[in-house]
């Protein structure tokens, strides 16, 4: 699950619902990726996936590697 692929569409791929739609993966807040945690209710599929490897990013503070990898707005 930890690829040069994946961790690309972490810094690329924007949320397409909910309060922080339109924002790409790497910004979501922890908090908002610990609620779908303790929901259990992670989105089915690649999002679902992308989402939980994001949060273990986090929780492991390693976002920082991923955010330079962000297109310019």
């Amino acid at each position: 699950m930890l690829s040069k692929e994946n961790l690309l569409k972490l810094a690329q791929v924007k949320m397409p619902f909910g309060k922080y739609a339109g924002r790409v993966l790497i910004d979501l807040p922890e908090e908002y990726l610990l609620w779908f945690e303790r929901k259990g209710e992670f989105p089915k599929g690649e999002l679902g996936e992308l989402m939980q490897l994001c949060l273990a990013i986090k929780i492991e503070g390693l976002d920082r590697l991923v955010k330079p990898l962000k297109q310019p707005e």
